[in-house]
């Protein structure tokens, strides 16, 4: 499966989706590797089959092993990260004091470069909901010299990966046997 694959999976209400998946796997305010990365970690996060698939398809072979490897782990680790420390944030109390006793040793040596890692850290979380991961991973892109629009780039990205996945899980339902039979 392919991006134009997922792209006619679609149904014609989610024209703005299709049109979005294409410019935005044109991007060029980021390098290829960080659309790529982008795409992949995102759509790691979605959890959908079919968008997994297709974003495999397409963005992995344009990943060297070592950036891909750091695509998924990004995906991996801000999913047990966004969990806790959303908790952490709304929680508050103690918890903002406390180690969290989490092994975390990918974000230190994610095998690519460090603002790469952290785009797609972000991604992630923006996916998963995490406002307290969002604004840090935010802080040290910009801290590192990414510009507004790059950062944005990447969340665009994100924002359409997620909403095509929840497409097609909608339509899954709605048009599987499940919707026959009610």
């Amino acid at each position: 499966m392919s991006i134009e694959t997922l792209k006619s999976a679609l149904p014609d209400y989610a024209k703005d989706l299709k049109l979005n998946l294409s410019s935005l796997a044109a991007e060029t305010v980021l390098t290829p590797q960080q659309v790529a990365g982008t795409f992949v970690a995102s759509a790691l996060a979605s959890r959908q089959p079919q968008v997994i698939e297709a974003v495999l398809a397409e963005f992995a072979p344009k990943l060297e092993p070592a950036a891909l490897n750091a695509a998924k782990a990004a995906a991996a680790i801000m999913g047990m990260n966004n969990i806790y420390y959303r908790f952490v944030h709304l929680a508050g109390g103690d918890y903002k004091t406390m180690p969290a006793r989490l092994r975390m040793n990918v974000i230190a040596n994610p095998g690519v470069e460090k603002v790469d890692f952290e785009l797609w850290s972000l991604a992630v979380s923006a996916v998963n909901g995490c406002g307290m991961c969002i604004e840090s991973h935010e802080h040290h892109l910009r801290k590192a010299g990414m510009t507004a629009e790059q950062v944005q780039a990447a969340i665009r990205v994100a924002a359409v990966v997620h909403a095509v996945a929840a497409v097609l899980d909608g339509e899954a339902v709605t048009s599987g046997p499940q919707a026959v039979a009610a």
